[in-house]
């Protein structure tokens, strides 16, 4: 108890780490205002011959299915188009930072990923109509996609993957409908290697959560009990809590964290 008899404001630390988020986002925001028209602020008198970006293919599972983070552009070339989040490599800075950085700046969401790996090299010459644009993109996941807050050139919305390339969904920018399906592509391969599913879902869950995970990016329907089978008798894969929960009319499901292997073996194969 403090000194006076107060009691503590235990409010305090949570609008602390409330206001050092805002000035973080606050901050981000100012310095990508700042930019000029070029990929990553450059303007049409320094623009480098050859300019290195990051760009985020970002998926996660949202109601049952899979959703990928787009941004709409705001400005010359493709307005009102929809890109993944990108960032220009700084001098001094990781994939994984610019990646980050990426995603606060264009879509104000902070601190963003459950888990991030390198995907592929886009290097078409004539990507970008303004300079010379290298991309090596990242495949990124998260347990929860949070709403985006919106940046300072663009707005974000997390777009159904099955939306895109039809009538209602989104028109992508650039070569980004070419990043966007190698990262689903990357995403229902890892399923079957790894145990990026467990990134997909938020602890603990049920096996009924990670199956639906499954369904989501697969594109298909799995049969439960076979599931169960084969995520069992995967060593390291999933382990099973003390915890229960309640789900629908039937006894109360198991309750499990990811496991200690990152990779499965034997794997769970993606029907054909």
């Amino acid at each position: 108890m403090a000194k006076d008899g107060k009691k503590p404001d235990r409010r305090a630390g949570e609008r602390t780490k409330t206001q050092k988020s805002a000035k973080k986002r606050a901050k981000v925001a100012l310095e990508v205002e700042a930019a000029s028209d070029g990929p990553g602020g450059y303007g049409t008198d320094d623009r480098p011959d050859v300019a290195l970006v990051v760009d985020v293919a970002y998926f996660a599972v949202d109601r049952g299915a899979l959703v990928v983070l787009l941004v709409e552009r705001g400005r010359e070339p493709d307005p009102g188009r929809w890109a993944v989040p990108g960032a220009v490599l700084e001098p001094d800075e990781a994939l994984t930072d610019a990646a980050t950085r990426a995603v606060v700046a264009r879509a104000g969401i902070l601190e963003p990923f459950t888990r991030v790996e390198q995907l592929a090299v886009f290097d078409a010459p004539d990507r970008d109509p303004r300079t010379r644009v290298v991309s090596t993109a990242v495949l990124a996941v998260t347990s929860t996609p949070v709403p985006p807050a919106g940046g300072a050139l663009a707005s974000g919305r997390w777009w159904r993957v099955d939306t895109i390339g039809t009538d209602g969904g989104p028109t992508l920018a650039f070569d980004h409908l070419d990043i966007v399906e190698a990262g689903v592509e990357r995403l229902r391969s890892r399923l079957e290697q790894t145990d990026v599913a467990t990134a997909l879902v938020e602890e603990p869950f049920t096996l009924g959560d990670l199956r639906r995970a499954y369904e989501a990016a697969w594109g298909i329907e799995l049969e439960p009990a076979n599931f169960r089978r084969k995520v069992l008798a995967t060593p390291g894969f999933v382990a099973q809590t003390a915890g229960k929960r309640i789900v629908g009319t039937g006894r109360p499901a198991d309750l499990y964290v990811r496991g200690a292997g990152a990779v499965l073996h034997p794997p769970i194969p993606r029907p054909r």
